[in-house]
């Protein structure tokens, strides 16, 4: 088998109805895995569905709010024996850290740490109940390492990511499930794309060592190391993908 294979392999990728989602379900597919599409936008998760079928790659959609513990159970339920889960659902609001409402706090989270948590902890019951080994990859980010204003909850839930992963990764690895984590500098999305064309766009990129952003396909290969048996003796690591710009000069 080829190091990066994933033929025979299920994986479940939370918050596959947008952006780094819907691109890790292509990814993950494209190299011979059978994907279970997870999320709350029933409609893009279906045409997503339909997408990947043309390219003759296994695709199940599955309503999942990682907001909802009974959702999570649900979800993990009808997803059926697993073998890669990849923490990707997450959302920030901006507000200065004044002025940020209780609700926003609770919502960004429950959404990206919280969630994350369920998930894994829900898939890992299911593993080890099975005596069977799995790899979670949790989708944390350069502002779980760094920090920029106006999105506090969404810096420490990141930040919380990072360090969860580390100590599931000590736990269960007697079980034979490896916990790491990728953490994404900036990446064009179809959300984000008119954002870099303006100046302030522009300001940010001048701070990359590499003066660009990143590509959703440039994470393909931390993505695929750590799903496959390419990574087996990497557990607790966070990959960081970035263009150098949590290295760059303050």
């Amino acid at each position: 088998m080829k190091p990066f294979d994933l033929s025979g392999k299920t994986a479940l990728v939370t918050g596959a109805s947008s952006g780094l989602g819907t691109h890790f379900a292509r990814c993950l597919g494209a190299a011979g895995a059978s994907v279970i599409l997870a999320a709350r936008r029933a409609d893009r998760l279906q045409s997503l569905q339909a997408e990947l079928a043309k390219d003759k790659i296994a695709a199940k959609a599955i309503d999942l709010d990682v907001q909802s513990s009974d959702s999570i159970v649900a979800a993990l339920d009808a997803a059926g024996p697993l073998d890669i889960v990849v923490n990707n659902a997450g959302i920030s609001i901006v507000k200065p850290a004044l002025d940020m409402p209780e609700k926003d706090w609770d919502a960004v989270v429950d959404t990206n740490l919280r969630g994350a948590w369920l998930v894994a902890q829900g898939a890992a019951r299911r593993w080890v109940a099975q005596k069977r080994p799995g790899s979670i990859v949790n989708i944390a980010s350069i502002l779980g390492l760094r920090t920029i204003g106006q999105v506090a909850p969404y810096n420490a839930s990141k930040a919380g990511l990072i360090h969860l992963t580390r100590a599931l990764a000590m736990e269960w690895a007697r079980y034979q499930i490896r916990v790491n984590a990728i953490c994404p500098g900036y990446i064009e999305t179809e959300m984000n794309s008119a954002f870099w064309k303006t100046p302030g766009g522009q300001k940010l990129i001048e701070r990359i060592p590499q003066r660009r952003i990143g590509k959703p396909e440039e994470l393909d290969g931390a993505l695929l190391l750590l799903a496959s048996d390419a990574g087996a003796f990497m557990t607790g690591s966070v990959v960081t993908v970035d263009g150098g710009h949590t290295v760059s000069s303050l």
